[in-house]
């Protein structure tokens, strides 16, 4: 492996989030070619089978993750089970604020049509959303976002612009027309 290589070995291992080849020729003042070759050198190094640990393409960036086959003992050292499931309400929580977000608890309840207020915590608590700032209604109510964490989970290599499209996802045009239509009007009460 060139000094290169090691370099970004390094900056991935200790980056809390997911780093770009900018980023990463920026700090290692390499040229992004450069960067990109030792990323491949990484990757397959790092392989799914190969090693402890892949670097993996998430969030528009790069990072290194534990290997498949490593989830289980992993999971017992953060001691969290590797498949506790989202709940439903959760899942519909978390894919209203990926499509809509950043957005309210009231204003996702609104989408929802029930109270949002459990999933919500639920889900910082997983890491999965985090606050994204203030909404300009009275109150100034916290907004939400999805996280990089949630970009792994799903495994978004180029972050929310990786998500399928609504009408995908509706069983039928009557349903997601339904769905664009909630949506649009929360959007419009934002302003």
């Amino acid at each position: 492996m060139t000094e290169l290589t090691h370099v970004v070995e390094a900056l991935l291992f200790i980056a809390s989030e997911p780093l770009t080849v900018a980023e990463l020729a920026e700090v290692a003042a390499a040229p992004p070619e450069r960067v990109e070759r030792a990323l491949d050198a990484l990757a397959e190094r790092h392989a799914e089978g190969r090693s402890g640990v892949v670097v993996e393409r998430v969030a528009g960036g790069y990072g290194l993750r534990a290997a498949a086959s490593t989830t289980d003992v992993c999971a017992r050292l953060v001691a969290r089970s590797p498949d506790r499931p989202l709940s439903q309400a959760a899942l519909e929580t978390l894919a209203v604020i990926a499509y809509a977000g950043p957005l309210s608890r009231p204003e996702i309840t609104r989408v929802r049509g029930v109270s949002a207020d459990g999933a919500v915590a639920g889900l910082v608590d997983r890491g999965l959303i985090e606050e994204a700032g203030r909404g300009g209604t009275p109150g100034a109510p916290v907004l939400y976002c999805t996280t990089t964490v949630f970009d792994r989970v799903f495994g978004l290599e180029e972050g929310l612009a990786s998500l399928p499209s609504i009408e995908s996802l509706a069983p039928d045009e009557a349903r997601s027309d339904a769905l664009r239509e909630r949506l649009a009007v929360v959007a419009a009460e934002r302003g």
